[in-house]
C-alpha cells in the first residue's frame, strides 16, 4: 500500500515540472470529487491561468480518503511556495486530510464539498440532512480486490449531477467521469486541517448530491471568510459557474 501511494504522489509530482510558478501569487491545486476528472476544471483554469495565476489540477485516485490524500498531499510539498488547495465534493475530505499535513497550503477552498471534522465521512454528513438524491441514480461495480465502485448512471447524470450545464456537456461529463470506491465514501477522516488553514466556500442551493443544508452547516462550523450560496447552481458548479468559482478562489489567494 505505501508502494503504491508513494508511486502515486510521484507521478502527481512530476505534473509539477511544466508549471511556470509565479514569484507573487500561489499555485492553485485543484482537487475534483467523485463521478468528475480533471478535466472537469478546465473553465476555472483557463480564468485563473488568465490572470496570471500557476495551476495544477491533480489526479484524485479516489480510492481512499487517506490514500488520496497522501497522493495530493505529496503533489503540493513539491510545489516551490505557498498554495491554494481547492476541493470538488469528495476532494473535500482529500483537502482536509492533505492540508493537515504541509507547511504550505495557504488557504483552503471548497467547491460544491464535504468539510468533516474528524471521525466524519462524507456518507455520514450527506445523510445528516434531507436533499440528497445520489442513491438513487448510482451503478455498483465489484472491483478484483474485493470492494465496490459506484458511478452515476448515464442517464440519470444530467439530472443528478449538472442539471444547469449543457445537455451535451453533461453528457460527456457522464462519459469521463471516474468512479469512487464505496468505502471511501464511508472512511472516517482523521485531520481537519480547516480548523487551522483559512477556509472558503461556494456551493450551488439545488445540488442534488450533498444537501445544501449540510454545506451551509460545514461553512458556519470551519468558521469560513466567505460562503457563496449560488442560485439554482447543481453540484456540477466549477464547470457551470467557472467565474464564480474562481473569483472566490482568487479571493482566498490574495488573503
Amino acid at each position: 500500500m505505501r508502494k503504491s501511494i508513494v508511486a502515486a504522489g510521484a507521478a502527481l509530482a512530476a505534473l509539477t515540472s511544466g508549471v511556470g510558478y509565479a514569484k507573487d501569487k500561489p499555485t492553485i491545486v485543484l482537487v475534483h470529487g467523485a463521478f468528475a476528472e480533471s478535466g472537469s476544471w478546465s473553465g476555472v483554469i483557463a480564468e485563473l491561468e488568465g490572470h496570471g495565476y500557476p495551476v495544477i489540477a491533480a489526479a484524485n485516485p479516489l480510492r481512499s480518503v487517506a490514500g488520496d490524500a497522501a497522493s495530493v498531499g505529496a503533489l503540493v510539498k513539491s510545489v516551490p511556495g505557498p498554495v491554494v488547495l481547492v476541493g470538488h465534493s469528495y476532494g473535500g475530505p482529500v483537502i482536509t486530510d492533505a492540508a493537515a499535513g504541509t507547511s504550505n497550503v495557504k488557504a483552503l477552498v471548497y467547491v460544491s464539498a464535504f468539510a468533516p471534522d474528524v471521525g466524519e465521512s462524507a456518507l455520514g454528513l450527506t445523510g445528516k440532512f434531507p436533499g440528497s438524491t445520489l442513491g438513487d441514480t448510482l451503478h455498483t461495480v465489484s472491483t478484483s480486490d474485493g470492494g465496490t465502485d459506484l458511478f452515476v448512471l448515464k442517464t440519470k447524470f444530467h439530472a443528478q449531477f449538472a442539471a444547469d450545464v449543457p445537455a451535451s456537456t453533461a453528457a460527456t461529463m457522464a462519459t469521463t467521469q471516474r468512479p469512487v470506491a464505496k468505502a471511501a465514501l464511508e472512511e472516517p477522516t482523521k485531520l481537519a486541517a480547516w480548523k487551522t488553514i483559512p477556509n472558503w466556500w461556494i456551493y450551488g442551493s439545488a445540488d442534488k448530491n450533498i444537501p445544501p443544508a449540510a454545506m451551509a452547516f460545514m461553512a458556519e462550523r470551519s468558521k469560513a471568510h466567505k460562503a457563496v450560496r449560488v442560485e439554482g447552481g447543481s453540484h456540477a458548479l466549477m464547470v457551470s459557474h467557472p467565474h464564480e468559482v474562481a473569483q472566490i478562489i482568487e479571493e482566498a489567494a490574495a488573503n
